[in-house]
């Protein structure tokens, strides 16, 4: 115990100084931030479009720099990295740069009798200083996405992207850091001592993309100032295909939203529910796309497992036997093969958490009734989808289940339509973000009643009577 205490406390030590350092470099930062904010610069639209510009051109001129980054995180191809990443990205942007105008205007809402005469307006106004963490599976999009959002809202930025994918993470540091001035929006690398130190000081927003897990700490850190916060995070995300729908399609559908990237997809199908007239023919089908798509790093169609953590943590799922397809592995390279698992119930260990991996397990069902019944034991997932032609099955599951977004007779692909809010419920989150739903969630919409002074109706003045209380009610009631 004695040699313990001696072997450790140097190392405690010096974390204790390396955090008063990263606390008076953040401090600062965030001073200049909230002083560069408190000039209203930031405010006016035309600077608002002026930096999402440079930020679409910082990124288009780095685009080499980005894929190569990536690649040595990932081994992950320049052009999944564009379609699932940057594309995503110069969206946002361009939807940001036609609309932030439109956005930021002050909206004009009827004012009740009570208030006649009057005029009551909404005014969308920056929340102030952000903080974005970012997350690692997809390092550009969950880091810069919102980053949009903040900037078209008229906010200052302090992105922290995550030190998992460490090579991208320091490819955004060297964009952005060279082409915005720190007190308007910067990078910050680090692990989670800096962002604990972080998390210390008071923003007026914090955005986080993650997993349940952390998002609870960054939840419990943020009350203690008060932050409003949006939790980008997970879950177990269901696929439930039903006898109705066209079997080829769904699992072409499924294979490429199940193994882009590897399976490390956030809104990802976590399992398949099916109906156990069909369970043997998604299965051949599922298999069929799996062996024509040729899943390979040579192929320039899948990824690394991020890290060994996660790699071991993954061949733990695979029980050889229960797999119906796949179930290899290279450790030295950190890939698994596309896996399916089947005779799966609710109690295995693959369905006890959110998988984000190569692996699919595929459960029967019976009754829709109870298949719905089964998934709602779970979390609230982020996604759900739904394969079938049936209207009003597909109601049912609509309205039976809660879950953040998701797709009918497709998957994942929900997420590339910004005009859908995107975002989680319960356990898979707070708060929503993609186009206009971005700039709202960096924004306070602050309400006005405006009045002029040449009428005010005595009724709401004492001497209060029964007559007065009759006007009331006519005009309230």
């Amino acid at each position: 115990m004695f040699f313990s205490v001696i072997y450790f406390f140097p190392k405690l030590i010096l974390y204790f100084i390396a955090l008063m350092i990263f606390d008076m470099e953040y401090a600062t930062i965030i001073a200049q931030q909230r002083s560069f904010f408190n000039t209203h610069a930031t405010k006016k639209v035309s600077f608002r479009i002026q930096q999402l510009k440079k930020l679409k051109a910082c990124i288009q001129h780095n685009e080499t720099l980005l894929f190569d980054a990536i690649y040595k995180d990932f081994k992950k191809s320049d052009y999944e990295t564009y379609v699932s990443e940057l594309s995503l990205i110069y969206h946002e942007i361009d939807l940001a740069i036609a609309k932030v105008k439109k956005w930021s205007k002050r909206k004009r809402v009827l004012s009740s009798l009570a208030n006649f005469p009057s005029k009551s307006y909404i005014i969308p106004e920056p929340l102030g200083s952000t903080l974005i963490i970012g997350a690692w599976n997809y390092p550009y999009q969950l880091s810069l996405g919102p980053v949009v959002g903040a900037m078209a809202a008229g906010c200052t930025i302090i992105l922290k992207p995550s030190e998992i994918a460490m090579h991208s993470a320091q490819a955004m540091q060297h964009i952005i850091n060279t082409t915005f001035d720190p007190e308007y929006c910067t990078v910050i690398l680090g692990g989670i001592a800096e962002t604990s130190a972080l998390l210390e000081h008071k923003f007026d927003k914090i955005f986080f993309t993650g997993s349940t897990h952390v998002g609870k700490i960054i939840y419990q850190a943020a009350a203690k100032h008060l932050t409003p916060v949006t939790l980008e995070l997970g879950g177990k995300s269901p696929a439930i295909v039903t006898p109705q729908c066209d079997i080829a399609m769904t699992a072409k559908r499924l294979v490429w939203a199940k193994f882009l990237n590897a399976g490390q997809t956030c809104i990802a199908p976590d399992y398949i529910m099916v109906h156990e007239d069909v369970h043997d023919a998604l299965l051949e089908a599922l298999i069929t796309h799996i062996k024509k798509a040729q899943y390979t790093i040579a192929n320039k169609n899948y990824t690394q497992i991020i890290n060994d953590r996660n790699f071991d943590r993954l061949i733990q799922y695979i029980d050889a036997s229960k797999v119906a397809f796949g179930g290899s592995y290279d450790q030295k390279e950190r890939t698994i093969t596309p896996t399916l698992l089947t005779a799966i119930t609710f109690d295995d260990t693959v369905m006890q958490e959110e998988i984000f991996g190569p692996i699919l397990p595929i459960l029967k069902y019976t009754s829709i009734d109870t298949a719905i019944q089964q998934i709602r034991t779970l979390d609230k997932p982020l996604s759900c989808y739904v394969f079938t032609k049936n209207t009003a099955l597909k109601n049912k599951i609509l309205n039976e289940i809660s879950f953040g977004g998701g797709a009918i007779n497709d998957a994942v692909m929900h997420i590339t339509e910004s005009r859908l809010p995107f975002g989680g419920v319960g356990n898979s989150g707070m708060g929503n973000y993609h186009g206009e739903a971005g700039f709202e969630s960096f924004s306070h919409y602050k309400g006005i009643l405006q009045k002029p002074f040449w009428l005010e109706p005595n009724l709401k003045y004492a001497p209060y009577n029964s007559t007065k209380l009759n006007i009331i009610k006519k005009l309230l009631g």
